[in-house]
């Protein structure tokens, strides 16, 4: 059995190749059992243990099995560790064997960023070319990278509560040869942008509807709890809300919030990204107006990110 560290993840994918994996992902019929989530108490502190499996449909000649098992520990921050760390296996879908063990954090960044430039294909502007990224944790690098293979970006904006850390992606960015800029003035950055991606642990709205430019499109990942917000019901209802799935209707923050308050109907919901996958419904708005992914991902990402990755490394 491998084990694939993150180096060597970063090195068998690439945007926009992933970004198709997960197109095909979503046409195909992969199953995806519901993710089970278990409380964690410790003392002084309290976690969160999430297993997420998934295995290819019966009819791919080819077939994986895939678990992602995650732990999120709220007091990380004060041990100087993430709060969310994880791990991947990934079994042959005809034996069960155990083939490879995937650094679950590099893997999950990964594909992530993929599903959500994967709704922006579809969804964003095709002449897009200034984003917002709110937020500077892991997540934001691979965001930007992910968008800007799918659209010609040529203004990028960093904006995070601590100015240090959105100058920490701009230069990490431009070890890559990719030019970004900080920001401080949020609203003013959010009211010109064609697309704003959002990664963070916002509890209250960061993001508000009336910034939002006709045109807009509006990418949320961060708040995965109904105790986290990063835009407010006005910026849903101004928008066609595409959801990754079903469960972005009763977990997670955002959408699950504006609907559990009554400031949001769910039944205004467009679909999921599987739907704007296979074709059953269109991506923009009739009117060109503001569109909006939100994402609380789902075990298929991992799965086929995982595929990519071992069939990358297999000798020609």
């Amino acid at each position: 059995m491998r084990l694939f560290s993150a180096d060597e993840i970063d090195a068998a994918l690439s945007f926009p190749a992933l970004i198709d994996t997960l197109a095909e992902a979503f046409r195909s019929d992969g199953v995806m059992p519901p993710r089970n989530h278990y409380a964690i108490e410790r003392p002084g502190d309290k976690g969160v243990l999430l297993v997420m499996p998934a295995w290819s449909a019966p009819s791919v000649e080819k077939g994986y099995i895939g678990t992602k098992v995650v732990s999120v520990f709220f007091g990380n921050g004060k041990r100087n560790l993430p709060g969310v760390m994880g791990a991947y296996l990934l079994m042959d879908g005809d034996t069960g064997e155990p083939l490879a063990v995937f650094d679950g954090n590099r893997l999950t960044v990964w594909r992530t960023a993929a599903a959500s430039a994967l709704a922006a294909r579809y969804m964003a502007s095709e002449t897009a070319s200034k984003m917002l990224m709110v937020g500077a944790g892991a997540l934001a690098p691979f965001l930007v990278k992910a968008h800007r293979s799918v659209r010609p970006l040529t203004d990028i904006a960093i904006w995070a509560r601590r100015p240090e850390a959105a100058e920490a992606v701009v230069e990490a960015l431009a070890r890559e040869g990719i030019e970004a800029r900080a920001a401080t003035d949020l609203e003013g950055e959010a009211r010109t942008a064609d697309i704003i991606s959002c990664a963070t642990n916002a509890t209250e709205p960061l993001i508000h509807g009336h910034w939002l430019k006709r045109s807009a499109h509006l990418d949320l990942i961060g708040a995965f709890t109904m105790e986290m917000r990063e835009a407010d019901a006005d910026a849903l209802n101004r928008a066609r809300v595409v959801i990754d799935s079903e469960k972005a209707i009763e977990e997670g923050g955002d959408v699950a919030v504006a609907i559990r308050d009554g400031d949001y109907s769910a039944d205004r919901i467009a679909g999921t990204l599987s739907d704007l996958c296979r074709g059953a419904i269109p991506g923009p708005a009739e009117d060109g107006g503001i569109t909006l992914f939100k994402s609380v991902g789902v075990s298929i990402e991992d799965l086929a990110a995982a595929t990519a990755v071992w069939e990358n490394s297999l000798p020609a």
